[in-house]
C-alpha cells in the first residue's frame, strides 16, 4: 500500500509540474503576442534595399526587412487604372510583395507601409513598376476573327494562361455602332478557338474583345465577315453498322447505338454504352447521304462529369465505299479531337463553367477541305479513366448535304 501511495504522488507531482510548464509557456506566447499591441508604440521602422522585377501585368518587390519587433506586415497601395486600387500585403516571415492586376505597360506609383502589431502605419515610401505588356495586350495580338460554317469563329494564343473572357459581338442591323454580344467564352487555356453559329450567309460587322480578372478591356478586333453555308445533318437517314472489326457490343439492348441519333441530349440513361474493351474501340455509321462536315457536337453521359468513360479523345473516320470485311482499307482520316475545358483545370477539378459547356454539348470543328463522306468511323483513343469502357449520350452533326 506504501508503494502504491508513492508511486500516485508521484504521478501527480509530474502532473502538477506539466500544468505548471505549460501555463508558463501559454504566458510567455501571450506576452510575446501581446507585447505591441499597446497603441503608444510607435509604427515600425520603413524596409529597405527594395527592388523590383516586372511581370506580365505586375511587378515582383523584394525589400530586406527590418529588425523591429513591432513590425506585423508590409503592405503596398497602388492604382492599376484610373480610381480602382488594390492592396498587396506580407506578413513579417517574407520580404516579397506580389502586386498584379495592372492593364497596361505604363509606369505606376506604388506606396509601401510598415505595419505594426497595434495596426499603426509607417510613413509610405514610394516606388514606380513598369508591368510587362498583360495577357489583355499580348493575347489580343494573337487574336485571329474570321468566318465559319455558320458564323464566325475567334482563334488565340495565351503562353501566360491567365484567366480570360473573351466576348464576340455583331453590330446591330438597325443601329449602325450597336453592337449586341452573342456569346463570352471564358478560358485559361494555353492557345485555343470557338465560335458562334446561327447566322445566314449575309456580310455582317463581327467584333471580339476580352476582360482579365481584374476587369481590364483590351482593344476591339473588327472585322467583316460572311458566314459559310451549313446545315445540321438530319439524323433519320441514320443506321448503325455492324462490320466485323467493330469491337462493340452494348451493355444491355437500353444502351444501343441507336441513342446516339435519338434527340434526347442530356438523359443520363438514354446513351450508347457498349462493353468494356481495350482501347481503342470503334463504331461505325451509316449517314445514308453524302456529307461534308464542317463541325459536331459530342454530348457525355451528363451524370457522371469530367470521370470515368467519358470520351476524351477521339478520331473521325470517313468513307464512301468501306471494306465489306471491316477492314481500315478505304477509310480516310477527316479529324482528330482532342477535348479541353475551357478552365484548363487539371483532371478531375472542373469549374462551373466546364459543366455549362458539357450541357450545351462539346463543340468540335472539322478542317477545311475535307471531302464528302457517307460512312464514319468513330475512334474512341482515350477515356478519362482508361479502363476501356466509355459512354456517349448523342451526336449531332453540321455541314453540307451532297446530291
Amino acid at each position: 500500500m506504501k508503494k502504491k501511495q508513492l508511486y500516485k504522488s508521484a504521478c501527480v507531482s509530474r502532473l502538477l509540474w506539466g500544468v505548471v510548464v505549460l501555463a508558463s509557456v501559454w504566458q510567455g506566447c501571450t506576452r510575446e503576442t501581446n507585447a505591441y499591441i499597446d497603441s503608444s508604440i510607435p509604427a515600425p521602422e520603413l524596409v529597405s534595399d527594395i527592388k523590383v522585377a516586372s511581370t506580365p501585368g505586375g511587378a515582383i518587390v523584394t525589400y530586406s526587412i527590418p529588425d523591429d519587433p513591432n513590425l506585423f506586415y508590409v503592405k503596398a497601395e497602388y492604382e492599376i487604372r484610373p480610381g480602382v486600387f488594390r492592396e498587396a500585403k506580407s506578413s513579417y516571415y517574407t520580404d516579397t510583395l506580389t502586386l498584379v492586376g495592372f492593364g497596361d505597360t505604363l509606369s505606376h506609383e506604388v506606396k509601401i507601409y510598415s505595419v505594426g502589431r497595434n495596426q499603426k502605419e509607417s510613413e509610405s515610401i514610394s516606388i514606380k513598376v513598369k508591368p510587362l505588356m498583360p495577357p489583355i495586350m499580348s493575347v489580343f495580338e494573337t487574336f485571329k476573327l474570321a468566318s465559319t460554317f455558320g458564323g464566325v469563329y475567334v482563334a488565340f494564343k495565351d503562353s501566360t494562361q491567365a484567366n480570360l473572357a473573351i466576348t464576340i459581338m455583331v453590330e446591330d442591323t438597325l443601329v449602325s455602332g450597336t453592337w449586341d454580344p452573342l456569346d463570352t467564352y471564358y478560358t485559361a487555356e494555353k492557345d485555343g478557338t470557338f465560335a458562334v453559329r446561327g447566322f445566314d450567309t449575309v456580310k455582317r460587322k463581327f467584333a471580339v474583345y476580352m476582360q482579365d480578372h481584374w476587369h481590364n478591356t483590351s482593344d476591339t478586333l473588327i472585322e467583316y465577315l460572311t458566314p459559310r453555308f451549313e446545315q445540321q445533318i438530319p439524323k433519320n437517314t441514320f443506321v448503325a453498322m455492324h462490320l466485323n472489326s467493330d469491337n462493340w457490343e452494348p451493355v444491355s439492348p437500353k444502351y444501343n447505338m441507336e441513342n446516339l441519333w435519338d434527340g434526347v441530349e442530356l438523359e443520363s440513361e438514354n446513351i450508347f454504352a457498349p462493353w468494356t474493351q481495350p482501347l481503342p474501340e470503334w463504331f461505325s455509321i451509316d449517314l445514308g447521304q453524302n456529307v461534308i462536315f464542317s463541325r459536331m457536337k459530342l454530348f457525355q453521359r451528363i451524370s457522371y462529369p469530367y470521370n470515368g468513360f467519358w470520351v476524351k479523345k477521339f478520331a473521325i473516320w470517313g468513307s464512301n465505299d468501306p471494306d465489306s470485311q471491316g477492314s481500315w482499307t478505304g477509310w480516310q482520316l477527316l479529324a482528330t479531337f482532342d477535348f479541353k475545358t475551357p478552365s484548363g483545370l487539371p483532371w478531375p477539378q472542373y469549374s462551373a463553367d466546364d459543366l455549362a459547356y458539357a450541357r450545351t454539348g462539346q463543340d468540335f470543328s472539322f478542317p477545311d477541305g475535307i471531302p464528302a463522306v457517307r460512312y464514319i468511323r468513330f475512334e474512341v483513343l482515350e477515356t478519362y479513366n482508361m479502363t476501356g469502357q466509355f459512354a456517349i449520350g448523342e451526336l449531332s452533326f453540321w455541314g453540307q448535304l451532297v446530291p
